[in-house]
Formats: structure tokens, sequence, C-alpha cells
């Protein structure tokens, strides 16, 4: 008996986390779905903060220049599982690759390792009273995420990043848009059985 109560409350447990993760959460009082700019804005290193944030959405500003964190499950990426990058959204350096990118069940981008572990600084955060390893681009400055050790194998790590940081390229756009180099991974992973 006691075996049956203890299988039926993992099963209810398993089940309820499940709901949890397939359900949007509701907007807070007062908040808005953030709006994104226009695909085509472009941002660059050289623009001054007040100028960021005249192009930036309040979300991207937050997070990007105020090491903020967008709200989970209502972010762009959280749930994209198209092949391609994941690039800075102010310098156009290559961050991520889909390649790399797993569900987490966080309700944020997930990744288990950089494309370059030269263009994602890691550096000891302790605000919010935990002592956590933020994640910032190396060629914005940019506040991205953070990086935790539970992620899956090969490295066991989980980049845990914020859609409002990163721009997607599609594999299919990688060459016209710069990326030349890299639409070779993508053509490798369409070679394989």
């Amino acid at each position: 008996m006691h075996k049956r109560f203890i299988f039926f409350l993992s099963i209810s447990t398993l089940s309820l986390a499940g709901f949890a993760f397939l359900l949007r959460p509701p907007l807070n009082a007062g908040e808005k779905e953030q709006p994104l700019p226009p695909k085509n804005t472009k941002f660059s290193v050289n623009e001054t903060d007040s100028e960021l944030k005249k192009k930036m959405t309040p979300i991207q500003y937050k997070v990007t220049r105020e090491n903020g964190t967008e709200p989970p499950f209502r972010n762009e990426f959280w749930d994209n599982h198209a092949p391609g990058i994941y690039v800075d959204l102010i310098s156009g350096k290559p961050l991520f690759s889909s390649l790399d990118k797993f569900d987490s069940g966080t309700g944020w981008p997930s990744f288990t390792k950089a494309l370059d572990s030269q263009a994602v600084v890691e550096k000891k955060d302790g605000s919010h009273g935990m002592i956590r390893i933020e994640a910032r681009s190396a060629s914005s400055d940019s506040h991205l995420g953070h990086v935790f050790d539970d992620g899956p194998k090969p490295t066991g790590q989980r980049f845990c990043i914020n859609s409002a940081a990163l721009r997607f390229i599609p594999s299919e756009k990688l060459a016209e848009e710069g990326y030349p180099e890299l639409a070779k991974a993508f053509e490798k992973e369409k070679d394989k059985p």
C-alpha cells in the first residue's frame, strides 16, 4: 500500500510540474507584453547607452545594460527550435548555437556551451543575496544571463540566457548575414542520417 501511495504521489507531482511548464504564466497587474523592435533594427557597440535606450525595447535595455532578467516563458526564444545561431544583440558577435540548445524547463533559452569561450565572459555575481556566475558578452559588455552547473552532458553546464540580449539568425540565412563559416556546421548536421 505504501509503495502505491508513493507511486501515485510521484505521478501526480510530475503531472502538475508538466502542466506548470506548458502554461504561460499570466501577466502581473499592470505588466504588458514587451514589443519587439523592427526586425531590421541594428545596434552598435559604438552607440552610447542613451542612444541604445532610444532604439531598444524596455526589456532589451533592462537586460543588457541594467543586468535585468526577462520573465520566463514570455520571451522570444525560450521555445525556439529552429536551427541557427544566437548573436549578441548589440555587436552581432556569435554567442550560441541551436546545436547546443536544450529545453531546461526554466522558460529561458538554455545552452550547454558558448560557440566561442572567448565571446562569453563569466563573472562572479553576488546580487539578490545569491552567489552565481554571470554570463556577459565580451564584445559589448552586455548582461546575457547566468551559468549553472546543472546542465546535461557533455559539459554539465547550463547557460541560462535572456532572449532580450540575443538576435537569432536561422541557419539558411547565415551566409547572407555574414556568418558563412558557421553555416557549414548546419550543412553537416543535415547530412547526418
